[in-house]
């Protein structure tokens, strides 16, 4: 029997998880929770993911405080998001890649997970860049305002 937070704290048999694995979820909400569920494990169990979401909350946040455009705002989130789903991306490529190969190694898993995480990367640094671009001039605006002080 497992315990599951992800799906709803219901304890579920190992044989019933793989009965439900293969069928369409019956219902929207229940498709949501188990969206929800991906979105959970990799939060609690992908410190990247922790890490990208900390940083896109911190760039949304300052977004809102120095008031920059719609459009503005909107390329932030986007690109904030791009790097939070490629890192759920990455989670259950690896996830897969590991149920594959087991314990033993392989030169073709090597590169599927480092071509993955190389993705996240590449994201990663272009909303570093696009956050930068958009926030970083208003932000110099307001500190030297309140210098001015």
């Amino acid at each position: 029997m497992i315990k599951s937070p992800f799906l709803g704290g219901y304890n579920l048999k190992t044989s019933s998880l793989r009965e439900l694995a293969w069928q369409v979820a019956p219902n929207l909400l229940i498709s949501f929770r188990y969206a929800w569920a991906g979105v959970s494990y990799a939060f609690v169990t992908q410190r990247n993911f922790r890490i990208h979401t900390a940083i896109a909350t911190i760039a949304i946040s300052l977004g809102l405080i120095l008031r920059i455009t719609p459009v503005e705002m909107a390329i932030v989130t986007l690109t904030s998001a791009l790097v939070m789903v490629l890192e759920l991306l990455n989670t259950a490529l690896e996830s897969v890649v590991d149920l594959t190969v087991g314990q033993s190694y392989h030169e073709l898993a090597k590169i599927a997970k480092d071509c993955a995480a190389g993705a996240v990367l590449i994201s990663a640094l272009a909303a570093l860049l696009v956050a930068s671009f958009i926030l970083l001039p208003p932000l110099f605006s307001l500190i030297l305002q309140l210098g001015t002080f």
